[in-house]
């Protein structure tokens, strides 16, 4: 990887190209959960709010117009991967019982934590209605797998009994599933259109891209300020789960460290100076450092997959979000 592409790339930036069709996609998103049901109507509308920046929409329709055009069905495509993304979120947000995303009230605090359930498997059951009348079996295919794998990860999380036995290669299979498998669905159903070398090779950009992401993400719960990251810092601590910086930190923690780690993981609501002291070991053993090296590597190998493609201003602008994912801050 060539090192101007470390350089600061926002999402503005890699959104610059392709506003009218992202507006499009927010008007099929508001169609696609449009509901009579008053209920579901106000919870659509706090939804609409705290949906985020549209990242994955973003690399849909980057990966359509990198491989031969603008599909008239990628606006629709993009909004079910949004509806798709947002259901975890507030399904994730209903697990975990957390009461704030993205500096913002959840579902699952402004109503319940039933009302948050059911509202996940309402955008679910809508996104599979768009995929159903799209009427294309491959997408339906990428996004019903993607949907499993989601879920998958969702019970190998469940399932750590032990966080401090958990490995790199769980960590590796957990984000795989949790987190790149939508966004490596995001690039796939993208390039639908596309020859199958080049439909193959945006997924593998997109479950590195992914992994990358995560990744940053893990980092940035240690380094970030709350009114940055919109959530609490520390917030995979304090929930008890273990990332790849602390993976990578703990074979070097001392005796005293280690012991101050259990007792946080013991202790339902860890204090703030317990959260403190991790951080500081995880710090201090380079874990941060070589959590940020994995996300790099990750980086080059997906910059490598974009290869393949016709060299198009789409094409560079899916390599720059990959300086995208590594440098943002929230």
């Amino acid at each position: 990887m060539t090192l101007p592409l470390l350089g600061t790339v926002s999402l503005a930036d890699l959104q610059a190209g392709i506003e009218p069709r992202l507006a499009q996609v927010e008007t099929e998103m508001r169609r696609m959960i449009e509901a009579d049901f008053p209920l579901i109507a106000d919870i659509n509308q706090h939804l609409l709010r705290m949906r985020g920046k549209m990242f994955r929409p973003t690399l849909v329709l980057l990966a359509d117009e990198a491989t031969g055009g603008r599909s008239s069905h990628g606006a629709t495509l993009a909004a079910v991967i949004e509806l798709i993304h947002l259901a975890t979120l507030v399904h994730d947000d209903a697990v975990d019982h957390s009461v704030l995303r993205r500096g913002m009230p959840t579902i699952n605090a402004l109503f319940s934590h039933q009302v948050s359930v059911i509202m996940g498997d309402f955008l679910y059951s809508r996104a599979v209605v768009e995929l159903v009348r799209y009427g294309d079996l491959s997408a339906l295919a990428i996004l019903a797998r993607v949907t499993n794998e989601m879920t998958i990860g969702e019970m190998r999380q469940l399932l750590a009994h032990d966080p401090l036995a958990f490995t790199e290669e769980q960590y590796d299979l957990l984000i795989k599933a949790k987190t790149a498998s939508l966004i490596s669905g995001a690039c796939e159903v993208g390039a639908l259109a596309a020859p199958p070398q080049q439909r193959r090779a945006l997924a593998r950009f997109g479950e590195k891209l992914g992994m990358a992401f995560q990744i940053v993400d893990d980092l940035l719960d240690y380094t970030a300020d709350e009114t940055v990251t919109g959530k609490p810092s520390g917030l995979d601590l304090r929930e008890h789960k273990v990332t790849l910086p602390l993976i990578y930190a703990l074979p070097r923690f001392s005796i005293a460290e280690r012991r101050g780690l259990e007792a946080l993981l013991r202790n339902p609501e860890p204090a703030d100076a317990e959260i403190a002291d991790v951080v500081a070991a995880v710090a201090g053993h380079g874990g941060l450092e070589q959590a940020r090296e994995r996300a790099q590597r990750l980086v080059v190998q997906a910059e490598a997959d974009l290869a393949v493609l016709p060299e198009t201003p789409a094409r560079e602008t899916l390599r720059a979000s990959l300086a995208y994912v590594l440098e943002r801050r929230r």
